[in-house]
């Protein structure tokens, strides 16, 4: 279900660009089989059996990936899958074809409900923990679909920013709590809870923490208003069966493990009954029907926490009774205001008159689904309000006052589902009929479904009884009580006269509804939203005078602090400890005396950077040092590593000389004497502490080296070339680390250069698409100017040859003459395709000789350094059209693709395969998953280094034309002046 759910969200842009809104439906699809599926399983569940699978991720840690469906885990799994399919359906007739963002949209909201189904079934914290974060993320990007819109990217923001907070908070508690009870899988902390302490006290107050924050409760319910910003499918998603809900799963998954741990049980009804009671008061005094029904989710959030975390089993069978509950209604009221917006063009209460007779549809199963909400026979929340107070009748002081926050909280709720239902649908007085046009059946569908379950939920409640008991089984009963099950009628007992008195309540509180929002309006001493935003100007505020007192601007600063803090750090106990003194092998100066050589070139190099006043001969005697390091690498027997260093610093020196185009040919003030010798010494000391440090760490061995090991190593796998086999296969994890901070580098450099948004190619001679951000213009013909992102250039055939005489490159056409090169031109052409080759020789022979994807990569990233150096930036878009980020991402993919195919043939995570086949002409071909790993390193190396060339090569020569071009403008217009003053 989690593999394809992902492939869906993959695919989804796609499915959208063919089909249009229509692709929501094949998009619905995936989770509607998922549901399928997950009812076919109920007979097992509830028998009370489990379905689990696992893969051992790294055992020493007790990390695994592991799933895990119980009772509780099919109930979410119905509830995130069978709800989201309806969405998706609703989607297809809720949006335009010309939605902006339509595509993106729908493989995010694909992708928010396969976090949501491996939140539900995880059975680990950590990997909990991930699809905790994604939901976090995923939610973050569809409250902020409307990017041009300040409130949307607003809302979006205080979501991610509180959510997130509390996800932290809970990660600590979850380590701790995995820490305590010695394993981090949730079946076996459950089965087999650690005992008391402080410790376990702190761990469980921190991951109730994280699920209040993600389930809105009190103090944390200011982000979810807010998040109604957002279109109304996700808000429907998003309160009933997605996000909000990750809080109370987990609130319910911990229960049955910690029902009599205090923190955790008072903490569930303090909180959730005061956030039942604010929430619920605060409905009453909203105009915006998603804002009543908001606030009205928060409300009931706090119910199903109380419940959830009351501990105990009639409570447990309450709350998991009331979820379900909760998810239909709520679902389907939410997809009915969507309907009204969408057909009258307003949310406004005050609006909205006469929808009654206009939208009898939509009225009816708004009605449908507010006798759930209000708690209203013969509806599934009937029956679970009816079981909720019965968890708390007869008990001692704390049920007491519980059940009275409950009736209370219950009665508000019957007060807002009646003002919901008198806003949507009434004809009120002096309010003229608001005009709509009647939805289509597929746009009503889903919510008149889900009311209907809703509904026939109450008259079915012992057919549901077997499955949800399950779950409450695994919690104790209260001491004295009476097992309790779901039915709709428990005869004439105290809960069925405290429903009555709640629907009084709520009706009297909807006749003075006038008055209630007078009240809230005056009682409304604490604005969260303002608190909010006064801690976060605080805290940016803090933050700039922090940062304006520590970071000056200057890299040399932060480098010699940096440095200083080293040597002084780890230099201390190299003195105090006088490890001189110990015995140590004997010093080798050199193996041979050719090793002086470099070793001078470095040290003279390194010296006579602190003279010179040109960047560019800095740069050149900086990258003469990389270079030296590299002789040394090969001198040493190391020619992989020569290899490497030669090509990085290559493309460094590249690099930097682009980047010194738009800098000062000097140094701005020249270096001052004590400013040269307190760098010397800085340098002089840094390295003599690491050559210290190296020379005392090998001197020190105790253990046998394990370097001998690394050649069986190889040979296990098939390679010869030990440095590829420890990057690809050893230590695969470390390349997996090194290749996503690559792709993050590359998105900074992007980032910086483009601030806005990355540029696109586009118009250009021949077809050629340079970059650039201004509009396009007509493409040049005969002698006119040719457009380069801007600027606009001498006539065509001023520097053009004419179109029969042979091009080498055609982007060079675009290159004034006394930029161009005809030799240049000649060797690059040439030279380009033996250089591909030999990169794509060195990625195929990297496992048993010299080379590997890194160094293919920046090889093949040379050549295309070569071709923009001799035909500039169109040149460059000629030769590689693809996108940079697409080579990126398909490295990445490819890699960690890789990486995860391990355990579906039998291995673990990076477990490596082999294939020996003979091909005809071709040989004996030894084929390894390294080697596609090594792929992805290829792609991803070459998408960086196109993506800094587009960045700092075309990008920077795009802004040097366009400055030109307003100098040269500046000047003629200078020139022209006088004459038309003497016109004048």
């Amino acid at each position: 279900m989690l593999v394809a759910h992902f492939i869906a969200a993959a695919l989804a842009p796609l499915l959208v660009r063919r089909w249009g809104r229509n692709a929501f439906v094949a998009l619905a699809a995936v989770p509607g089989a998922a549901t399928v599926w997950t009812l076919l399983q109920t007979p097992v569940i509830t028998r009370g059996d489990a379905l689990s699978t696992s893969v051992e991720w790294a055992p020493q840690f007790s990390l695994r990936l592991g799933l895990y469906m119980d009772a509780l885990g099919l109930v979410m799994t119905l509830i995130a899958a069978g709800v989201g399919a309806l969405i998706l359906v609703y989607c297809a007739r809720y949006f335009d074809d010309s939605e902006p963002g339509l595509g993106r949209f729908a493989g995010v909201f694909t992708a928010f409900a396969a976090a949501m189904l491996g939140l539900v079934l995880a059975d680990d914290l950590i990997q909990l923990f991930v699809y905790w974060e994604l939901t976090t993320v995923f939610s973050y990007l569809l409250i902020g679909h409307s990017t041009e819109q300040k409130e949307s990217r607003r809302a979006a923001m205080t979501a991610l920013t509180v959510t997130t907070a509390g996800g932290l908070t809970m990660f600590v508690g979850l380590i701790m709590l995995g820490e305590a009870a010695g394993t981090f899988v949730i079946s076996e902390i459950v089965a087999d809870p650690p005992p008391g302490g402080t410790t376990l006290n702190i761990a469980l107050a921190l991951v109730m923490i994280g699920a209040m924050s993600k389930s809105a409760l009190t103090p944390f319910s200011l982000w979810l208003p807010a998040a109604m910003r957002a279109p109304t499918p996700v808000s429907g998603y998003l309160h009933a069966a997605a996000m909000v809900k990750a809080g109370v799963y987990l609130t319910a998954r911990l229960t049955p493990a910690f029902h009599d741990a205090a923190v955790w049980q008072s903490m569930a009804l303090a909180f959730g009954v005061l956030t039942m009671l604010l929430g619920g008061w605060k409905a009453l005094r909203q105009f915006d029907l998603k804002l009543v029904l908001a606030y009205g989710t928060i409300s009931q959030l706090g119910f199903l926490v109380a419940l959830l975390g009351a501990g105990t089993r009639a409570a447990a069978l309450a709350g998991v009774s009331m979820l379900v509950a909760h998810s239909l209604f709520k679902a389907a009221l939410f997809l009915v205001v969507g309907i009204v917006d969408h057909s009258t063009g307003t949310r406004d209460l005050r609006e909205l008159s006469g929808l009654r007779t206009a939208m009898p549809g939509a009225f009816w199963t708004a009605l449908l689904a507010l006798v759930s909400m209000a708690g209203l026979p013969p509806a599934l929340g009937f029956a679970a309000k009816e079981l909720a107070f019965g968890a708390f009748t007869g008990g001692g002081a704390v049920d007491t006052a519980v059940l009275v926050g409950l009736v209370a909280g219950s009665a508000l709720t019957v007060a807002y589902s009646l003002r919901f239902l008198w806003g949507a649908f009434a004809t009120k007085e002096n309010v003229p009929d608001t005009p709509v046009h009647a939805p289509g059946p597929l746009f009503l569908a889903p919510a008149a479904l889900l009311a209907v379950l809703g509904l026939i939920g109450g008259p079915l409640a012992d057919r549901l009884d077997p499955l949800l008991a399950a779950y409450a089984d695994t919690v104790p009963s209260a001491p004295g009580s009476e097992t309790t099950h779901l039915i709709l009628w428990h005869g004439f007992e105290l809960p069925l006269l405290l429903s009555a008195l709640c629907v009084a309540l709520g009706y009297v509180l909807f006749l003075l509804r006038h008055r209630v929002v007078w009240l809230g309006v005056r009682t409304a001493f604490v604005d969260p939203d303002r608190i909010y935003r006064r801690m976060l100007a605080a805290l940016e505020n803090a933050a700039l005078q922090l940062t304006g007192g520590t970071q000056r601007g200057s890299l040399p600063v932060y480098l010699g602090t940096i440095l200083v803090t080293v040597v002084t750090v780890a230099g201390w106990p190299i003195l105090t400890g006088r490890l001189w003194e110990l015995p140590t092998p004997p010093v080798r100066v050199w193996d041979t005396p050719v090793q002086l050589i470099p070793t001078v070139i470095i040290i003279l190099t390194c010296l006579f950077v602190l003279f010179v006043r040109r960047r560019l001969f800095a740069v050149v005697l900086v990258g003469m040092t990389g270079y030296g390091c590299a002789v040394l690498f090969f001198l040493q027997g190391a020619p992989d590593l020569a290899l490497t260093q030669f090509l990085v610093e290559t493309v460094s020196l590249v690099v930097f000389v682009l980047v010194l185009r738009r800098l000062p040919a000097r140094f701005s003030t020249p270096a001052l004497r004590g400013r040269r010798m307190w760098n010397l010494v800085i340098g002089a000391a840094t390295g003599a502490l690491v050559a210290s440090m190296t020379y005392f760490a090998l001197a020190g061995r105790q253990d046998e080296s394990v370097s001998p090991g690394f050649v069986d190593a190889a040979h296990e796998v098939g390679g010869e070339n030990i440095i590829s086999v420890l990057l690809v296969d050893v230590r695969a994890w470390d390349t997996m680390g090194e290749i996503s901070v690559l792709g993050a580098a590359a998105a900074g450099v992007a980032s910086l250069m483009f601030v806005r948004r990355r540029a696109q190619p586009r118009g250009g001679p021949h077809g050629l698409r340079p970059v650039s951000h201004t509009a396009p213009h007509a493409p040049p013909v005969g002698g006119e100017a040719i457009d380069l992102g801007g600027l606009r250039t001498a006539p065509r055939e001023a520097h053009i040859r004419p179109a029969a005489t042979w091009t080498w490159l055609t982007g060079a056409e675009a290159l004034p003459t006394e930029r161009r090169s005809v030799i240049f031109e000649v060797v690059s052409r040439f030279l380009f395709p033996v250089i591909m080759v030999i990169s794509v020789y060195l990625l195929l022979t990297g496992h048993s000789a010299v080379g590997g994807g890194f160094a293919g990569g920046i090889v093949a990233g040379l050549a295309l350094i070569v071709r923009y150096l001799a035909g500039g930036r169109f040149e460059l878009y000629a030769t590689a059209w693809v996108q940079p980020g697409a080579l990126i991402g398909a490295g990445l993919a490819l890699a960690t693709g890789t990486a995860l195919a391990g355990p579906f043939i039998g291995g673990d995570v990076l477990s490596g395969g082999s294939l020996d086949l003979h091909v005809p002409f071709l040989g004996h071909l030894h084929l390894t998953t390294s080697l596609v790993f090594d792929t992805g390193v290829y792609l991803l190396v070459i998408g960086l280094i196109l993506d800094i060339l587009r960045s700092l090569g075309a990008r920077i020569d795009e802004q040097i034309e366009r400055d030109a071009a307003h100098t040269a403008e500046a000047a003629r217009h200078g020139d022209e002046s006088p004459a038309e003053e003497v016109t004048s």
